[in-house]
């Protein structure tokens, strides 16, 4: 750091500094990253903090929190953040970690999805401090010339550097010349931004430094990347993704969010208190340390995870509803205070297959016969057996599939 600095201005740069770089995977590059934040404290000027999503479904979940997250800690310091929904790019399709080309999203799919998200980021980030931006606002309008200036910043031997396109190269899977634009449009949102910092999950590293490489070629300062650990899902072994329907939707409900996250494995619940919980780092040590030695029940240091992430997201009055909720449905073997209701527009008579996929519980027969066989329906907290017949439907009955998923039936009178 610069010798003219005063006491105090040193020690806020040491502290926003320390806070930032904790939990991150990679800094590219740390002695970028201490200088402008010194540059902000001595000139009193925010930096512009940039996190990219693609809107290719309509939930962010509990993946994302991790970077938002940090996110807030930057807003805490007093940074603007530039929240890019890529309604553009989300047309390609992001190719990481992808063994084939994405399906390209249509512009309706893509709009539809983006509506949800700001709505989302408020359960986290204060959005008085945020910039949306949508990036067909610049990319829609570039003319040939700029595309072609764009390109040139790479090689095709560069991109097949890739992971995702050396296998799909190797295997003769094909690569699209599409896919090619994605990592360079993505980056050039740091360009028409004058992006200072951004943020991104550790598979996302190549598509952020493409950024930082085009700003130097437009001759701009250029961004310093912090790439956060991935979630692991509720597999236990993939990073969690609702394409790989292991993931838990900041939008659920308090009971659901509750539910899951009591089924992760004992081993992943330290990740979780790690990069997603409130808790700080010497109580999250206490912890791994007594459960380590047998002095807590893991599933009570669960529920109090579950208890603070949905504080985060909603309150602390719906966390502890949650929780008792989840007891009295799981260790009571009772039914939940409030249910879905579903309007039962069919006959009073009805067979066990029609019962549940007509309510959309299961989606076919075959899976109805495979819970029914497995003692997962249950109908008025009471299990049916593999030779249940005829079902008589009555107003205010509950209908049941496994320990989460529960319908109301109403009657058409």
């Amino acid at each position: 750091m610069s010798d003219h600095l005063t006491d105090i201005q040193e020690k806020r740069i040491r502290e926003q500094y320390n806070v930032l770089k904790s939990n991150a995977t990679s800094i590219v590059e740390p002695a970028e990253l201490l200088k402008k934040i010194e540059m902000s404290v001595v000139k009193n000027k925010p930096l512009h903090v940039k996190l990219g999503l693609d809107p290719s479904a309509p939930d962010i979940h509990l993946g994302h929190l991790v970077v938002l997250k940090k996110l807030k800690e930057f807003q805490k310091f007093g940074h603007i953040i530039q929240l890019v929904i890529g309604d553009f790019t989300g047309m390609i399709g992001d190719p990481t970690g992808k063994s084939e080309a994405r399906n390209q999203l249509s512009k309706a799919n893509v709009e539809k999805n983006a509506q949800t998200y700001v709505a989302q980021f408020a359960r986290v980030l204060d959005m008085d401090q945020v910039e949306i931006h949508y990036n067909s606002t610049w990319l829609a309008s570039l003319d040939t010339r700029q595309l072609i200036d764009i390109l040139s910043t790479t090689t095709v031997a560069r991109m097949l550097e890739r992971n995702d396109f050396t296998k799909r190269f190797s295997n003769q899977t094909p690569i699209y010349l599409h896919e090619f634009l994605y990592p360079l449009f993505q980056g050039y949102d740091s360009v028409a931004l004058h992006t200072d910092v951004e943020l991104g999950g550790n598979d996302q590293r190549y598509n952020l430094l493409v950024g930082r490489h085009l700003q130097e070629h437009f001759n701009q300062e250029k961004q310093v990347i912090l790439t956060m650990p991935l979630l692991i899902g509720l597999d236990g072994k993939l990073k969690m993704s609702k394409s790989k329907n292991n993931y838990i939707g900041i939008n659920e409900s308090p009971e659901n969010i509750f539910g899951k996250i009591m089924s992760i494995s004992d081993s992943q619940m330290l990740d979780y208190y790690k990069l997603i919980s409130s808790f700080g780092v010497q109580k999250i040590e206490n912890l791994e340390l007594q459960l380590k030695n047998g002095e807590v029940n893991p599933r009570d240091v669960k529920a109090a995870l579950a208890k603070d992430i949905i504080t985060q997201l909603y309150d602390s009055e719906r966390a502890q509803f949650a929780e008792t909720e989840f007891k009295k449905v799981f260790s009571q073997k009772s039914i939940p205070s409030h249910i879905t209701e579903f309007d039962w527009l069919w006959d009073k008579t009805t067979s066990v297959q029609e019962l549940f996929t007509k309510t959309g519980l299961l989606s076919s027969k075959s899976a109805v016969t495979r819970m029914l066989n497995n003692g997962g329906l249950r109908i008025n907290a009471k299990k049916l057996s593999e030779s249940q017949g005829v079902i008589e439907v009555h107003d205010g009955m509950v209908v049941q599939v496994g320990k989460r998923n529960f319908l109301k039936i109403r009657l058409n009178k």
